[in-house]
């Protein structure tokens, strides 16, 4: 089997990271395949925000935390959060971010790193306590959240789950 097609199929979601931070020649691996994902007609308009500061990500799980309603870290302490953002006024922000984000848990897998999609990026940064992060980071302009890539050493490995059938259709 192809090796990137097998990283594909084995590549899991990881929700147990160590506390130790993966080296910045690694994490500049995976930043640079988000930077590489197709976007509509190259237009490049999603921008990652990569924190590593454990104040600042316990202040971001915090409030992701209380829109989803719950008290437990959704970060899962990883050390590293990439938060993915799209211009607002981009037509496709959403899925040229989803493309960002989607190429950063392959590329993290790739190298040996866990990692994890993490949802309601959309309601923290339509917040005022959100756009006070932006304006922390010195991110100017109007963004959307588009997700969060967690990122860390796995504490433990997800198991395969059995794939669904009955998902694809052959029209020819």
């Amino acid at each position: 089997m192809n090796d990137v097609i097998k990283g594909l199929i084995e590549r899991r979601s990881c929700r147990s990271y160590r506390s130790e931070q993966i080296p910045d020649d690694i994490l500049k691996e995976i930043v640079r395949a988000g930077l590489y994902a197709p976007s509509a007609s190259n237009r490049q308009d999603v921008m990652m925000a990569v924190i590593q500061d454990p104040d600042e990500i316990r202040k971001l799980s915090q409030l992701n935390a209380r829109i989803m309603g719950s008290s437990h870290d959704p970060f899962y302490g990883a050390p590293t959060v990439i938060v993915v953002l799209a211009k607002e006024e981009s037509h496709t922000g959403v899925e040229d971010g989803s493309l960002v984000i989607g190429n950063m848990l392959n590329a993290a897998h790739a190298l040996g790193i866990g990692s994890c999609w993490i949802h309601r990026a959309y309601e923290e940064f339509s917040s005022e306590e959100g756009k006070g992060f932006l304006r922390r980071w010195g991110i100017d302009g109007d963004w959307r959240g588009v997700g969060h890539c967690i990122l860390g050493y796995a504490i433990e490995e997800a198991p395969v789950k059995p794939r669904k059938e009955g998902r694809v259709r052959y029209v020819r």
